[in-house]
């Protein structure tokens, strides 16, 4: 957690605070803010200031700058931004001779005015440091503009260093080292670093998979195809909107999973999905975008063969026959297969579980719609061919072999495959929920 910043005006500084506040709400809004009784309620009433959360101090006539100076002896105040009467003079306020006093033991800064506020702000935000990772192959736009607007945004805030993805390098492996680095640092500065990730959800999930059970948050820029895992997340797919959600620093924790020996943040398919993944080729994202995975599926459609299934969830041993079998910890309404339940939900500790069996391809086409209705009205299907679970952990022998999608990635499918959830494992940086 950033450290704090108090908030104080004179009787003619409230609407300077206000307004100044207005213009740096973005950035404030990943601090906890500390204010008097009487101007946490002012700050609660006012309709641009009414975003930041402020916990409110004794008011000051009952000992609220007694009670802020122990915070700032305390360490635990990163800057006091007392806007002061220009007419009147400092040491007539006795308020602020206890926190110049408070502030000069504490080597606390305290500004006075907006420049000086704004240099404060400044500080603090340049004390956090963010590694972005960033794939320079990643979706269809201009990778050097992309990256200049990132930095346009997040660098007046973030102490950013940019490591570039490269075809010979695993971007999992650069990650680590990044969680070793960050890891090696002393306290506080390792505490406040942050870990992005910029491209389509093959690199976010590498990365994502080195930061699991770290404590490190993971912020996430969207520039694929699908970007379902920001898409699942309410994260936004533009750039300003994803840069403008890390710097408001509101992050939530969601579960992760491990399949076999390699790590999963959406979701692993056998059989339809994975040949589906497998059709929908570089060069045919690139021309037709994300519609590249509805030409895919439909080819995928017309070829799929059932094959035999045996499950083991949660101790217990199942054996049937399918076409499709997705294992879902993270996905979006976009992720049809996933959608047995109607939505998946990130943060409850289980995989989402769904099993499709049509016997002929016709009735492999109305369960598709089926799982796309029930993701559109976000409740479960009720098909006699759709199996849906919910479990802590699954392992699945097929026969034949089948082929194996983890995240979007074609991997060599181990027989079995175990696929087991890890809850709470990742800290994201996500919008604030809507009410």
């Amino acid at each position: 957690m950033s450290a704090a910043i108090a908030l104080l005006a004179g009787a003619e500084g409230h609407e300077r605070l206000l307004n100044w506040l207005d213009q740096h709400r973005v950035l404030l809004e990943g601090f906890p803010l500390l204010a008097p009784a009487e101007l946490a309620q002012t700050l609660a009433e006012d309709p641009y200031a009414c975003s930041l959360v402020v916990s409110p101090l004794a008011a000051l006539a009952a000992g609220g700058d007694i009670q802020l100076a122990g915070r700032i002896l305390a360490g635990s105040v990163g800057a006091v931004l007392f806007f002061v009467d220009p007419a009147t003079a400092p040491e007539a306020s006795p308020d602020l001779r206890l926190l110049l006093r408070a502030c000069a033991l504490a080597g606390t800064p305290l500004a006075l005015n907006e420049a000086t506020a704004t240099l404060a702000l400044r500080g603090l935000g340049h004390s956090r440091l963010a590694y972005l990772i960033f794939n320079p192959v990643a979706g269809q736009g201009d990778p050097n503009q992309d990256l200049t607007l990132i930095r346009s945004l997040l660098e007046p805030q973030l102490l950013l260093n940019v490591v570039m993805t490269r075809p010979d390098r695993d971007p999992a492996d650069q990650a680590r080292e990044l969680v070793d680095l960050i890891q090696a640092r002393p306290e506080p500065h390792g505490g406040s670093a942050l870990i992005l990730a910029s491209g389509g959800d093959g690199t976010v999930s590498a990365v994502a998979g080195a930061v699991i059970h770290s404590g490190i948050p993971l912020g996430v820029i969207p520039r694929g195809t699908a970007n379902a895992f920001a898409s699942a997340l309410a994260i936004p797919a533009d750039l300003e909107g994803a840069c403008a959600t890390i710097l408001a620093g509101h992050t939530r924790v969601v579960d992760a999973a491990r399949c076999n020996d390699t790590p999963m943040i959406l979701l692993a398919g056998i059989g339809f999905e994975a040949g589906m993944v497998d059709r929908a080729t570089r060069e045919l994202k690139t021309m037709l975008g994300p519609l590249a995975y509805v030409l895919a599926g439909a080819q995928q459609l017309a070829s799929q063969e059932p094959f035999q299934a045996r499950l083991t969830i949660d101790g217990q041993v199942t054996e049937l026959q399918s076409g499709a079998i997705t294992v879902a910890n993270v996905a979006p309404a976009t992720s049809v297969l996933a959608q047995g339940f109607g939505q998946v939900i990130p943060d409850d500790g289980l995989l989402e579980i769904t099993i499709a069996s049509p016997v002929n391809r016709l009735q492999g086409l109305n369960a598709f719609a089926s799982l796309v209705a029930s993701a559109v009205v976000r409740s479960p299907t009720n098909r006699p061919d759709l199996l849906c679970l919910r479990a802590q952990a699954i392992t699945i022998s097929t026969d034949p072999p089948q082929n194996l999608v983890i995240d979007g990635e074609m991997l060599l499918a181990g027989n079995p495959i175990s696929i087991t959830c890890l809850s709470g494992a990742l800290t994201v940086f996500t919008p604030l929920p809507v009410a």
